[in-house]
């Protein structure tokens, strides 16, 4: 339930971006929204709160984004509130941002790697990328896990490439198991 909700507000302000023609803006601006919102706890439950009254809740939101968003941003938001959806709003913002960023070619991968890479290696990464993928830029998240021994593990989407020297051992153990002397 709470996926179809995400994507039919998400699709709707997708779509007043793409028609308005401010993807970039909107972009920047649902991202900022995103990260104020996981940041402040109390703002969260004040939001969510049962007994506060949509009214409340709105003059609230006005106050605080009114400068801050682009009016049609600030409107999705009020309507969120008055729809009681609130709960929902990180799912529709993070489903807005992947969407967005679609529309706009870029790509966004998880790479992890057992020791911690130098900036021209996270170059040579990302050129490795944008060169076998159809996405124009690419973000790129990088953690460390020394129990991968060497190689790497890059997550975009639904897709992972592990050549981990850890993944390599342990097929090398299941192949030399299913072996019969």
């Amino acid at each position: 339930m709470a996926k179809l909700i995400s994507k039919t507000y998400g699709d709707a302000l997708f779509e007043l971006a793409v028609e308005e023609n401010k993807t970039s803006l909107f972009l920047d601006e649902v991202k900022g929204l995103l990260a104020i919102i996981q940041e402040n706890q109390e703002f969260w439950q004040f939001m969510n709160h049962p007994k506060i009254p949509k009214e409340e809740k709105i003059q609230v939101v006005e106050n605080i984004f009114k400068d801050k968003l682009d009016k049609e941003l600030l409107g999705f938001l009020i309507t969120i509130v008055e729809k009681d959806r609130y709960a929902e709003i990180e799912a529709i913002l993070e489903y807005v941002i992947s969407q967005i960023k679609e529309y706009l070619s870029i790509g966004t991968a998880y790479v992890t790697t057992a020791v911690p890479l130098k900036a021209d290696e996270k170059k040579e990464v990302e050129e490795r990328l944008l060169a076998t993928t159809k996405y124009k830029t690419i973000e790129c998240s990088y953690t460390e896990d020394s129990a991968l021994i060497g190689g790497m593990i890059i997550r975009m989407g639904d897709k992972v490439v592990d050549s981990s020297i850890r993944t390599k051992l342990e097929r090398m153990e299941r192949e030399l198991m299913a072996i019969q002397l």
